[in-house]
């Protein structure tokens, strides 16, 4: 996984639809725009705007009726932007906050934080895998600092 490329001439929006493809593909076998649009929580024709967009960039083709299905680069791009969100939101689930905002924040940080600190987040995730104990212990001392919420 090149967990480090993003093209760099994508909007944030972009990536963000990208992902949502690849997350309704991997759940249901398919990217119709509706399924896309209830994910994304907007309205079917903003998002076949911007299939169109996507589908000019060649990223994915866009089938009228039928929805998306992506070309190798879409789909290279997407799974990079999910191992990235997948990365930082298990951290944070890690390190203790909730579901929802981990959810938001990293929405927010895929796009943001510099490639070598996803990269250093899923190495440091992937030695909490190997030590489950010295893991559970890092979460108890970090939930017995944090003041009563």
């Amino acid at each position: 996984m090149e967990e480090g490329y993003i093209a760099n001439h994508l909007s944030r929006k972009a990536e963000d639809y990208l992902e949502a493809i690849l997350n309704v593909t991997l759940e249901k076998g398919y990217a119709r725009t509706k399924d896309v649009a209830d994910q994304l929580g907007l309205s079917p024709s903003s998002v076949v705007e911007m299939f169109r967009k996507l589908d000019n960039l060649g990223l994915v083709e866009y089938r009228r009726y039928e929805g998306v299905v992506f070309r190798p680069e879409g789909q290279k791009i997407a799974e990079v932007i999910k191992y990235r969100h997948d990365t930082l939101k298990r951290f944070l689930l890690l390190i203790g906050v909730s579901e929802r905002v981990a959810e938001k924040d990293a929405c927010f940080m895929e796009h943001e934080l510099n490639p070598e600190t996803v990269r250093r987040i899923r190495l440091f995730l992937e030695t909490m895998d190997e030590a489950p104990s010295f893991c559970r212990q890092i979460q108890q001392e970090i939930s017995r600092r944090l003041p009563d919420e």
